[in-house]
């Protein structure tokens, strides 16, 4: 943290050589904190409205403590992302007010958020082996303060169910998507809803669907407008993009 180009922002504030929102735009790019094997930056929240996740698969189970402690340190929410039962119970000892989401696989560190917007954000499984890539989603968008409502199991095999659940469907500000298989379900949702539908290729099939790619190439050769598509399994990705949409009033 460069402390003294911040003391001589505010100093230059003082003296009005410089105007407030000058200064913030100075700010927006400080400062980071150097742990060594991470650069945590810590005025994420400033520039882009949220802070800095963590992606726990590749670290260290000590290095995800360090900088979750560091981060929550100065914001009132933290993620942790593909996190594990092993994972959780470090970073419990260190910050006491983390609660793991296991079903997400994410930790969430800080009080809840009260919901900033009444529009909500539904997000859809197609089967219930997707149910772990969409709860991710779901629970950031929750921690970015959105409300959302989850429908699951509505899949194209018996595409009534989802027909049952219209209502749900028109009433959602943006809709978030996860199939495997043959990924047909975002098009479908595309076709019937006038709100933008954010799409999740899952892992999910048997040995032709190449890991998600069949669902992937699916979802981008999507005929329905309005639908994005995000990576394979990429369920926080999803859920943040949901979580800014829903936010700006998209």
């Amino acid at each position: 943290m460069d402390r003294d180009k911040i003391r001589e922002l505010l100093e230059q504030v003082r003296s009005g050589k410089t105007g407030i929102d000058d200064a913030m735009d100075s700010l927006r790019m400080l400062p980071f904190e150097d742990l060594g094997f991470a650069r945590t930056d810590n005025h994420r929240a400033l520039r882009t409205g949220y802070p800095e996740v963590v992606y726990c698969m590749g670290k260290t189970t000590e290095q995800i403590c360090a900088i979750m402690d560091r981060l929550a340190s100065g914001h009132k929410t933290i993620i942790a992302s593909r996190a594990t039962d092993e994972i959780f119970n470090a970073v419990k000892k260190v910050r006491n007010d983390a609660v793991y989401k296991k079903d997400a696989r994410l930790i969430i560190i800080g009080e809840p958020i009260a919901p900033a917007t009444d529009k909500k954000i539904l997000v859809i499984t197609a089967g219930t082996s997707d149910i772990p890539v969409a709860e991710e989603a779901a629970v950031t968008a929750e921690a970015m303060a959105n409300p959302v409502e989850r429908l699951f199991d509505v899949g194209v095999a018996g595409i009534h169910r989802l027909f049952e659940n219209a209502a749900s469907l028109h009433g959602a500000n943006v809709l978030v998507v996860a199939a495997g298989m043959d990924g047909a379900l975002p098009s479908v949702i595309g076709g019937l809803v006038d709100k933008p539908v954010i799409a999740i290729p899952t892992s999910i099939g048997y040995g032709a669907s190449f890991g998600g790619l069949s669902a992937l190439l699916t979802m981008l050769n999507c005929c329905s407008p309005g639908v994005a598509v995000v990576n394979i399994d990429n369920g926080f990705g999803a859920g943040y993009i949901a979580g800014m949409i829903n936010r700006s009033g998209g």
